[in-house]
């Protein structure tokens, strides 16, 4: 399963496209609200969530997504189930991390960055990403480290959600969403 978290002032487009793209290549998709079962994101957009944030249950395999958003990532930062759910994604062996736009900022303050692993984030925000001791990898859209994939921001939102469906279910049902979107991004 894959929870994206939603907090107040999330990023719409970087939530809704990645939920989109995975439900295509058939990966389970719930939405996971933060202090509340509708959450409005940063454009006026509000979205119900699918379960709160609380009674999100990991297990082997499952993936945790963070859109960005200021407001969102504040959201998650300021609950504990949230980033209870963050750090157990950073450190369980077996499950997933990814996060785009000003979330990966989330994880350099946290300590969940790898050392030297290759992150992206929101333009002009990759310093925090040094400090943590990370790679900034700007001139692409996605960046992988293991079982951590980061995003460039709302405009890498088809590429960051493709990235997701390639490490989850393969790289042929990746290509299959991207023929069937008709995407032709990078």
């Amino acid at each position: 399963m894959v929870y994206i978290l939603l907090g107040a002032g999330f990023e719409e487009a970087e939530a809704l496209v990645t939920a989109d793209v995975l439900r295509r290549a058939d990966i389970p998709v719930s939405l996971a609200g933060i202090g509340g079962e509708l959450v409005t994101g940063s454009h006026g957009i509000t979205v119900q969530a699918d379960l709160p944030v609380d009674a999100v249950s990991l297990t082997d395999g499952d993936m945790v997504v963070l859109p960005g958003g200021m407001g969102g990532v504040a959201s998650i930062e300021g609950s504990q189930a949230a980033m209870a759910l963050v750090r157990r994604a950073a450190e369980g062996p077996a499950l997933w991390l990814a996060a785009i736009c000003a979330a990966p900022t989330l994880l350099a303050r946290a300590g969940l960055l790898p050392q030297g692993a290759r992150c992206v984030c929101y333009p002009g925000m990759e310093g925090e990403l040094s400090a943590a001791g990370a790679v900034p990898a700007m001139d692409r859209p996605t960046a992988a480290a293991g079982r951590l994939i980061t995003g460039k921001g709302p405009g890498a939102a088809f590429d960051f959600g493709l990235a997701l469906a390639e490490a989850l279910k393969g790289a042929e049902a990746a290509a299959q969403v991207r023929a069937a979107l008709h995407y032709a991004g990078v």
